[in-house]
């Protein structure tokens, strides 16, 4: 399938759909990545240190049909490599248990102000870009403040921000500020993860029941209508399907209003994590 795609502010290209692989590990979890790239069209696989399965992201890849400059693998910094030496040994050592030469996209996982790292994380990405050790370069749950930050003290924009939104905490303001500074918003988690009930949220059925899609679909085409690149995880063949089956319709201005309505503002948030203070060192 032929995905739509983002063009960033360092011209790097992405589709506006991505795999997540969140739990997705192991021999079940290659054949699962295998489908998503050769079976369903997948071409995005978005991956972290923490996630504990660059492994099998990288064998997938090996094995997969799809050479692999078209392919676009994606992973992020953990916590507690802030430092710009550990940072630089750590996208090294990534890319030795991934198996690959360079990482397409590779992100800050988290700012972690408490800790104040962050730009120091930053120049880190920046000199493994110049490396040829990645492509292209952005950060995971910024703030405003973080991301003027990083621009100010490195002259260097991240081309995108993964943060969450689904439609319980669609994090609008944010999605401005990103839009304001040429960086593209990613979604990690669009469909709230399995602790809320998003996808059974009766005014999302009943949108989806109106364009004869699934709520998953509503949701997807909720945030490519305002321009945000989403990273939903599935490990089977239908939802992997399903998931970029949403190029045939469009939402009005009414639907998307009636899904940004329920939003829940910081009691949305699927696990509490504030970015201000979540600190994330494992």
């Amino acid at each position: 399938m032929n995905q739509e795609k983002f063009e960033l502010n360092d011209g790097s290209v992405l589709p506006k759909i991505g795999l997540g692989t969140v739990g997705i590990k192991g021999a079940a979890g290659i054949n699962s990545m295998l489908t998503a790239i050769d079976g369903n069209g997948y071409r995005l696989i978005d991956t972290s240190t923490n996630y504990l399965n660059e492994g099998a992201v990288g064998e997938a890849v090996r094995r997969a049909e799809v050479p692999r400059e078209q392919l676009i693998i994606s992973s992020k910094l953990p916590g507690k490599t802030h430092d710009y030496n550990k940072a630089i040994k750590m996208i090294q050592e990534s890319l030795y248990r991934i198996g690959l030469d360079y990482f397409d996209k590779y992100l800050i996982h988290w700012p972690l102000p408490m800790q104040d790292k962050y730009v120091e994380a930053w120049q880190a990405l920046i000199d493994a870009k110049k490396f040829g050790l990645i492509k292209t370069i952005g950060v995971s749950n910024f703030l405003e403040e973080h991301l003027d930050r990083l621009i100010d003290e490195t002259g260097v924009t991240p081309a995108t921000n993964q943060i969450e939104r689904h439609p319980y905490f669609n994090n609008k303001a944010l999605v401005e500020a990103n839009r304001e500074r040429g960086i593209v918003t990613e979604a990690w988690s669009p469909f709230g993860r399995e602790i809320n009930d998003v996808l059974d949220n009766p005014t999302i059925k009943e949108i989806a029941d109106k364009y004869e899609k699934s709520p998953a679909q509503v949701i997807v085409r909720w945030n490519l209508q305002n321009d945000v690149l989403v990273i939903p995880k599935s490990a089977t063949s239908a939802h992997q399907k399903e998931n970029l089956d949403v190029y045939d319709f469009e939402l009005s201005q009414a639907d998307l209003e009636a899904i940004d309505s329920l939003d829940k503002g910081e009691e949305g948030r699927v696990e509490g994590q504030h970015p201000n203070e979540y600190e994330e060192y494992v």
